[in-house]
């Protein structure tokens, strides 16, 4: 049997002092309404637009599930912030900015206290990364790259989610009720697994391929904490409003055309119990580095579907049990904080632009496909840091009650997350990936040694923040976290001192004859 963590137990924890908790918890809720609301949205993109995920052109052309957008708003009467999950590979800074500036205007919910985090669904629509016209400063060559051989955003689909988004926060405030919420935390591990190997030769490889026996062992860790807030309505205790739901692992099983992915599938495993009413709210967490593919396992690998369904199954029966098991109760206070810096981005050498822009006017027919590839991306990433040469990084916390969600717009790197839940202060602390914007990939600064590899530290127009970029992220949200004081965990009543007889019917010597 897998263990939980219940609240109860998290609680007798946190009270007895368990290491990594600096805060001492907040004291007993005040008598103001404790309030929640969820809603979605349809953001399904229509069949012949590009899919996300690679670093050339693709495009849908089936329907799986529906894309979707989801919100959640907790409000404890002095404070309210908006927890918000989409079904896209990720999410442009600039479009966080412009909902959040219409959401507060329209909810007064501060624009600092909206979390969007994407679930990095490879099988998703348009939204990013790059836009027409972005590149019009760079050459005729580098905008054909751009343009012609890269992933783009779609204009009139980016409206469209970016309106949607605007929507479901906005309703998801309208629909607040007073409610009664818990959280908790259990373990899936089974489904996820760090897909880097250090390997014979001492260096390390990004899916060495199933089986390999130059494999050592994994370069990193995983993190198969499954972490889950849920809120039920108050005047109807059995209907639960909705949740949100936290695991590291890439959005890559492909269960074949546009789709949410295995988290429509974890969707589908917590509403069969719930009613299709409730709303799922998921965040990624730390998964850069993890995936749901075992290089390692003695067995074929399953198909894009029966890949989603096990994945989503079995971190939806795992968010399931975590509900069943949490007490619901005043989850308070509620608080967010952010802190907003640039980071530089790595510069590629004069010489590899050079090379790079000698293969790239040669004979493609002659070229390696990856060397290729790379090279497109080096000339893309020095026309682009003509014109941005850092990256403006948000890092946010958001507070419910004895949680906090501790946010990075990276692909980051397991090992951070893990050291994130360690030194934030909170019994439960949920880190969120991909959340208001995207810097690529963010490896540990150790996968860049003369034992790293693997194609996350390649400088390209995706991923080039300088190596620190991910320390800086980490102790960015440990030490904003730091300054919030965690909640009361709520706890079913006591029992009552012992006093009388044991049960009669229990009491009694046996019989033989």
């Amino acid at each position: 049997m897998r263990p939980i963590m219940t609240c109860a137990i998290a609680l007798s924890l946190f009270l007895l002092g368990s290491a990594g908790h600096a805060a001492e918890p907040e004291k007993a809720p005040s008598a103001l309404p404790f309030k929640s609301g969820f809603a979605e949205r349809d953001i399904t993109p229509d069949i012949g637009m590009e899919a996300p995920g690679g670093y050339g052109k693709a495009y849908h052309q089936t329907v799986h599930d529906p894309c979707k957008v989801r919100a959640s708003v907790f409000d404890d009467g002095r404070s309210k912030v908006a927890v918000v999950g989409i079904d896209a590979l990720g999410i442009r800074r600039d479009t966080v900015l412009k909902v959040r500036k219409a959401v507060h205007e329209k909810t007064g919910i501060p624009a600092d206290a909206i979390l969007i985090g994407a679930s990095h669904s490879h099988s998703s629509g348009p939204c990013g990364w790059l836009l027409p016209g972005e590149f019009d400063h760079a050459s005729p060559l580098v905008q054909e790259l751009v343009y012609k051989q890269s992933t783009n955003a779609d204009p009139v689909y980016l409206a469209k989610v970016e309106q949607a988004l605007i929507d479901v926060i906005c309703d998801a405030h309208d629909r607040r009720v007073e409610a009664r919420a818990g959280v908790g935390k259990g373990v899936e591990d089974q489904v996820a697994f760090n897909r880097r190997f250090l390997m014979r030769n001492g260096r390390s490889v990004t899916h060495p391929g199933l089986g390999n026996p130059e494999i050592v062992k994994p370069a990193g860790p995983v993190d198969p904490e499954v972490g889950v807030i849920g809120a039920w309505d108050a005047s109807n205790p059995s209907k639960l409003l909705g949740c949100v739901v936290n695991f590291s692992c890439h959005a890559t099983t492909s269960p074949g055309g546009i789709s949410a992915n295995y988290i429509y599938y974890l969707e589908k495993v917590i509403q069969g119990y719930y009613g299709k009413d409730c709303v799922v709210v998921f965040l990624a967490g730390a998964s850069g580095d993890v995936t749901q593919v075992d290089n390692q396992s003695p067995f074929v690998y399953p198909t894009g579907d029966q890949w989603a369904q096990l994945v989503g199954g079995k971190v939806g029966a795992e968010a399931l049990k975590i509900l069943l098991t949490m007490e619901p109760g005043i989850l308070t206070p509620v608080a967010s904080k952010i802190k907003v810096w640039d980071i530089k981005r790595r510069v590629p050498a004069p010489e590899r632009v050079k090379e790079s822009l000698a293969l790239i006017e040669g004979d493609r027919t002659k070229a390696d496909p990856t060397d290729w590839t790379f090279a497109k991306e080096t000339l893309i990433l020095d026309a682009l840091l003509k014109k941005e040469p850092a990256a403006e990084v948000e890092v946010q916390v958001v507070q419910v009650g004895p949680a906090v969600f501790v946010t990075n717009p990276a692909e980051y790197f397991c090992r951070y997350g893990l050291e994130i839940k360690k030194g934030s202060g909170f019994p439960f602390t949920f880190p969120v990936s991909l959340a208001n914007g995207c810097v690529g990939y963010v490896p540990t600064e150790d996968a860049f040694d003369e034992h790293g590899g693997g194609y996350e530290t390649r400088l390209t127009s995706y991923s080039n923040l300088e190596i620190t970029g991910g320390s800086q992220m980490r102790d960015t949200g440990i030490e904003l976290a730091k300054q919030l004081k965690p909640g009361i965990v709520p706890e079913r009543a006591r029992r009552p001192l012992f006093k009388g007889k044991p049960w009669p019917y229990g009491d009694v010597a046996p019989q033989r004859q």
